[in-house]
């Protein structure tokens, strides 16, 4: 079979608008802010060969990536809770989870602990996430661990301002190693905020906010020196101390964080922003102070450089001695300049909407259907599952219970990334041979290809039937796949004849023969390029459509703007048959093409009869179709421009809802 590597059809000014959103996104913040900014050391940036690694990665970054790695739960199964109990349960579970946090989970006893095994990642829902009046607490010895996109809140004692009473912190964890503690809020805490102690090591605190407290994020307590600690892209605002106090760490690396609104309590000591202590030594790059009581110091002991911050409102010591350590002799790390960091920071600190949970195959998973297996049971937040360039020879199954998908191939091209098996419906029927079905609402697929490459001039069956996808879904999406097949590649279908479901496939491939598009669902394929692949036939080398649309649904099959290709004869291919499943009368097909490029292999009768059902009882119609195979004849339908404007994509697509999944692009 022949495949077409990521054919689009060019979209007019789409380079221009990537160009601009580009250099939108290079720029924000950096003017507004630059403009407030006292005279201070000039910004430094990092070298052009540094990683210009994406906000919203799943990959840990600085020392937390050394030494094998942070993966957290990555392999174990994804559950998503609501209450304490749940929570409780899998965080100190033996087995690797990644455990989403879906709203307010209120912990009782006040301040209580919920201890955290390794192997494991927590992260909220969207950015409801929340764990009120508790601690997350990791005891000595735990690894691999992730804590993402919470807001951990509300376990203040009234009157307890300094902690002396209470030990609730947010997070709290004794001689660990492998944590990346990312895009959290922590807020009006009993104790510390953050409190990583007793030697833990390979530790990372990116893109979270600290406020409203007093002591907020202290390292160390031990007389040995072994704790390596990345902070990057973090907002101090509202409190006293600790932001951070380093002590006795081996390695502190500390980079575009934004320290703001200190508490002026006139304390002349205890207010304060970096502190290196006892023989910790410590970096300090392009971060930015405003309004902070000693913002940098170190003891006589401790080593401490500082390069490229900004200092706005400032009183107190700046204390800079010593070698301390170059962190690019253990990692690569992209600097973004001092005088943006507060917009940065305001904007993609704390939790995210946008960060949820990826599943990434084979790393996590060894097979596609072990990663949707993953997926919890109604989960309302998208989860992608990211497939790595290469063949995947499984069948794939994605049940209804498991909605709000996303199935990405990660390759430069579609072509890149193949799940493909060689079922006919010989051997399970016409459902039974799909390499893919999808059942669940609110899927999405891109940069894939769906194949099934089972050989029908090879052998003889009743039932050479092998389709590449099969859809029963609602508000399904396909962008840059490709379906390969013959007979039936791709099933766009829905769970009973009056039930209505919709498939958007765009910038898309599909191949096949014989009804190799077909089914009852509203499908559109838009801007992509169908091949009607030939049998070897002089007169009749099959049909494209079938489509068996519901007589009460106005809106079947719409193929638009896009380019239809053979290798066909001339006038030997239909565009398409009525199929009425089982003699169904209500099953009254109905297909729009428009504004295609039609090749010569197109009969000039392009609608033919099908089981003693005739076309012309059907609803096919042709509007503004061009090329060889266009030429218009009595045998073919043409829709009026009145009609034609209230059959768009828009229209086929929008349903009770106004799903409108054109609207991204």
């Amino acid at each position: 079979m022949t495949h077409f590597h990521s054919k689009r059809l060019p979209r007019p000014g789409g380079a221009l608008a990537a160009v601009a959103g580009l250099v939108a996104a290079l720029a924000l913040g950096t003017i507004g802010e630059a403009r407030a900014a006292e005279p201070g050391p000039a910004p430094t940036s990092a070298p052009a060969s540094a990683p210009a690694a994406s906000r919203w990665t799943d990959q840990p970054h600085g020392f937390a990536s050394l030494a094998g790695g942070t993966t957290g739960g990555a392999g174990g199964k994804v559950v998503t809770v609501t209450d304490q109990a749940a929570l409780a349960k899998y965080a100190a579970a033996q087995e690797p989870y990644v455990i989403r946090v879906a709203g307010a989970v209120a912990v009782e006893p006040f301040g209580s602990d919920i201890v955290v095994a390794s192997n494991k990642t927590i992260t909220g829902v969207g950015d409801t996430g929340e764990i009120v009046h508790g601690e997350l607490h990791l005891n000595p010895g735990t690894h691999n661990v992730i804590i993402r996109n919470l807001t951990i809140r509300d376990s203040y004692v009234e009157g307890d301002w300094d902690g002396k009473t209470t030990d609730f912190d947010a997070i709290q964890m004794d001689t660990v190693d492998h944590v990346w503690i990312d895009h959290n809020r922590f807020t009006h805490m009993g104790d510390g905020l953050l409190d990583i102690r007793k030697d833990s090591q390979y530790i990372t605190v990116s893109s979270n906010q600290f406020s409203n407290h007093n002591k907020a994020f202290g390292i160390g307590w031990t007389t040995n020196v072994q704790t390596q600690i990345t902070i990057d892209h973090n907002w101090f605002t509202g409190t006293k101390q600790r932001n951070p106090s380093a002590d006795n760490c081996a390695y502190a690396h500390l980079y575009n964080n934004y320290l703001s609104a200190q508490v002026s309590d006139g304390d002349p000591v205890w207010t304060y922003g970096n502190w290196s202590r006892g023989k910790t030594k410590m970096v300090i790059e392009n971060s930015y102070y405003d309004g902070v009581q000693h913002p940098y110091q170190a003891d006589v002991t401790a080593e401490l450089v500082q390069r490229g911050s900004i200092l706005r409102n400032t009183s107190g010591r700046t204390d800079t001695w010593g070698a301390a350590f170059d962190p690019r002799e253990f990692y690569d790390y992209r600097l973004d300049p001092a005088a943006a960091v507060p917009a940065l920071v305001k904007r993609f600190s704390g939790p995210q909407r946008r960060i949820g949970v990826t599943l990434d195959v084979p790393g996590a998973f060894p097979t596609v259907q072990a990663a949707v297996d993953a997926v919890p049971d109604g989960n309302d937040v998208p989860v992608t599952i990211a497939v790595a360039p290469g063949t995947y020879r499984e069948k794939v199954f994605i049940p209804a219970t498991k909605p709000n998908i996303v199935l990405r191939g990660t390759g430069h091209d579609r072509s890149d990334t193949v799940i493909v098996y060689d079922t006919p419906a010989a051997y399970g029927g016409s459902t039974g041979s799909a390499t893919v079905r999808i059942a669940a609402n609110d899927v999405t697929a891109r940069d894939l290809t769906f194949s099934n490459d089972f050989d029908e001039a090879a052998v003889e069956l009743n039932g050479e039937q092998a389709l590449a996808m099969k859809t029963t879904g609602d508000r399904i999406v396909f962008e840059n796949t490709a379906f390969l097949g013959n007979q039936d590649t791709l099933m766009t279908d829905s769970l009973k004849l009056d039930v209505l479901s919709r498939v958007y496939v765009r910038d898309s491939y599909i191949e096949g023969d014989v009804d190799f598009v077909y089914g009852r669902a509203t499908t559109v394929i838009e801007r992509s390029v169908i091949k009607a692949l030939s049998r070897g036939s002089t007169s009749n080398n099959g049909y494209i459509t079938a489509a068996s649309t519901w007589t009460g649904n106005p809106y079947g099959f719409l193929i638009t703007r896009s380019k239809i290709l053979s290798d066909a004869p001339a006038g030997t291919f239909h565009l398409g048959r009525p199929w009425h499943p089982g003699g169904e009368p209500e099953a009254v097909a109905q297909v729009l093409i428009r504004d295609t490029e039609l090749p010569a292999a197109i009969k000039s009768s392009p609608w033919t009869d099908m089981s003693g059902f005739s076309w012309k009882d059907a609803r096919f119609t042709e509007y503004r179709n061009f090329g060889p195979g266009a030429e218009v004849t009595p045998d073919r339908p043409q829709m009026s421009d009145e009609d034609a404007r209230t059959h768009t994509v828009a229209e086929y697509l929008k349903g009770n809802d106004n799903w409108a999944p054109y609207a991204r692009h």
